[in-house]
């Protein structure tokens, strides 16, 4: 009667017993080496957990802190919004204690735009600029407001690059222009008359259904005339 299983490779068996002898080995040799890979990894992996629920709680008690200063900063009580009113924290505070939390950095802005406001022009610079820009809308108005204060300490150069910075930022067809319009008038008025053209005729290439650029054609006309 043939037979109908192949016959095993002798050279195939010695081989996979060669090899698990050698994993046997290293196993044996390197066991506490391993076991402190593991525990390491496993001590990393807590710790990030740990951290996130921590900081989802403190961003939980940040938010309803900022709310309250929001309120005051959009009621025009700018000290208020700043400081706090001894039952809530203001943004100063709320960015000094809750510093990794989104709350925190969310204060960091509004705290640049009371300061700007109260004609703190530097203070808001400085707190503008440790305010994390994950938000394109509100990343593009602390960009804006930089340029702003820059303005208002008579930094005009700064002032413009932040302006197309801002514009560049936020992308959009409602921003963008306000802030490049903003660019262009003071290139107009430090009469520099041929890079306030080209801003102005990119609002209307890039924006032209936008309020600024529907208006654009007259902004356009004075500079070539300035420019004769």
């Amino acid at each position: 009667m043939a037979k109908n299983k192949k016959e095993e490779n002798p050279q195939t068996i010695s081989s996979v017993e060669e090899t698990l002898t050698r994993t046997e080995h290293f196993l044996e040799e390197n066991y506490k080496t391993l076991l402190i890979g593991l525990a390491v990894i496993v001590v990393i992996v807590g710790l990030v957990w740990l951290s996130k629920l921590y900081l989802s709680k403190r961003d939980d008690e940040a938010q309803s802190q900022v709310y309250q200063a929001e309120k005051y900063l959009e009621m025009d009580s700018l000290k208020l919004a700043l400081n706090g009113d001894g039952n809530y924290l203001g943004f100063l505070d709320i960015a000094k204690e809750y510093k990794l939390t989104n709350a925190g950095n969310l204060a960091r802005y509004g705290a640049g735009i009371c300061y700007l406001h109260l004609g703190n022009y530097q203070e808001a610079i400085n707190y503008l600029n440790k305010y994390s820009k994950k938000d394109k809308v509100l990343g593009a108005l602390a960009i804006g407001a930089i340029g702003d204060a820059n303005v208002e300490l008579g930094n005009i150069d700064n002032g413009i690059a932040k302006y197309v910075e801002a514009a560049t930022f936020a992308s959009n067809s409602f921003d963008s222009p306000i802030f490049l319009m903003k660019a262009a008038e003071l290139y107009e008025l430090k009469a520099n008359y041929a890079e306030a053209l080209k801003i102005y005729e990119k609002i209307e290439s890039t924006y032209p259904e936008s309020t600024e650029g529907t208006t654009i054609e007259k902004y356009i006309a004075r500079v070539k005339v300035l420019m004769k």
